[in-house]
Formats: structure tokens, sequence, C-alpha cells
């Protein structure tokens, strides 16, 4: 009977695990159009800082999700586009590189490479499905409405494990751990000066990476961000990617 209440008792933490990450997710996924201006900051071991300034637009809805990004400043990067198109299960993404005038696109064996030379790797640009994941809770606190998450990759990539810890409140992601398969630290993921940009939807007005192992890390923080102005389709094709 004690062993039957054990199992009870875990079953339980682990679809409600899955339960909150969803809901976390469909909050994440509940604006439908979004632009926003962005800069991304690249800090070496050594302190040295790298900037750039970026574009972005984002639908999302029912099972679409598309993302353009595109790099205006400074000059070596100009022109730059990112393009992710993610329908049901299904993902593809696409770079431009004006320097080569070629689009490539991503594999899986890139997905774990670095975004643009960043702390971010081209997975974490892309969307982050509740069905990639087996979930368990590690640590719940009512108090704080905060709950930590061990969530395991179902397919190989930049990671094997994720703890995300998680505002019950506001749905919102609050830190990420990313451990490999031998169970190292790798990455570390913090938000930070999350706001309430519209009723019951919180977003982060900035990320930071770290890799834990090099000490380098990387921001994005948001400049600016406009919800719910319709975004034209042509945005999210491989003629305006590479249009520069």
């Amino acid at each position: 009977m004690i062993f039957l209440i054990a199992l009870l008792f875990v079953t339980a933490q682990v679809d409600d695990a899955r339960t909150i990450y969803e809901e976390l997710d469909a909050r994440r996924n509940a604006i439908v159009y979004e632009t926003a201006t962005l800069q991304m900051r690249i800090v070496d071991q050594r302190g040295r800082v790298r900037e750039r300034e970026l574009e972005s637009w984002s639908y999302s809805k029912d099972v679409y999700n598309k993302t353009f990004v595109r790099f205006v400043a400074p000059a070596d990067v100009r022109g730059t586009g990112f393009l992710t198109i993610k329908e049901g299960p299904s993902e593809v993404q696409r770079l431009f590189l004006p320097a080569l005038n070629r689009v490539q696109t991503i594999s899986s064996a890139q997905k774990g490479d670095r975004f643009m030379g960043s702390d971010f790797t081209y997975e974490d640009m892309g969307d982050m499905e509740p069905d990639n994941f087996d979930f368990e809770t590690i640590e719940r606190n009512d108090a704080d409405n905060r709950i930590l998450i061990k969530a395991t990759a179902n397919e190989s990539g930049s990671y094997a494990v994720a703890h995300f810890l998680i505002d019950t409140q506001r749905f919102v992601l609050i830190s990420a751990d990313y451990f490999n398969t031998e169970n190292q630290l790798l990455r570390q993921l913090l938000s930070d000066d999350i706001d309430e940009v519209r009723d019951g939807i919180w977003r982060a007005n900035k990320l930071t990476m770290k890799d834990v192992k090099t000490g380098r890390y990387s921001e994005i923080i948001w400049k600016s961000r406009t919800l719910d102005e319709p975004i034209q389709d042509v945005i999210f094709t491989e003629r305006n990617l590479i249009r520069g």
C-alpha cells in the first residue's frame, strides 16, 4: 500500500509538471502578431563585447509558428536573415548570409550550433514543443509560486536534460539549466525585467545565456515590441529572407 501511494504521488508530479509546461507554452504562443527591435550583446571570456541590432517579426496561431529575424547592424552582419517556420511538429530554419549570397537550411545536426556566434543555439531560436520532452517535478514551492521541472529531451540535440524554473502565477520561465548526457551543466539561461505585455501574458525584456565551461555569455534585450498589429505573409518567405 505504501508503494502504491508513493507511485501515485510520483505520477501526479509528472502529470503536473507537463501541465504547467503546456500552459507556459500556450501563453508563450498566445500573441498572434509581434514585432520587435532587439539588441544582442556577446561577451567573451575577457569581457570584450560585440553588439548587434536586430528586428524581428513573429506569427503564432493554431499549428503555425513563424519567426523572421533580420540583423541591421553592425555592417559585417547587416542583411543577415533567419527564418523559422513551424507547422505542427515540423520545423524548418533557414539562414541567409549576404556575404555568400545564399540561403542555408539548418539541419538537425546543426541545431546545437551557436546562432550567429552567440551563446544561443539555433535550437533555442526555435519552438520548444512539450512533446519534445518527458517531464517530472524536481521541487515545488507554492508559497513563492515556483516550480522546478526536469525536462528530458526525447530526441538528440544541444542538451539531454533541462531544468526549467517556472513562475506558476504568471506562467513565465525564470531560468533554465541545460545538461549533457553525463549530467554536466553546459549552459544557463536567465530571464530579467519581466513585464505583463497583455492581460495574463508576461514577457522577459532580457534573456542572458551563459556558457558555463568558458564563462562567456550572450544577452538578447528587447528595445521595443508591438503586439497584435497584422504582419504581411510575405515577411515569412524565402524571397523576403534574401532581400537584405
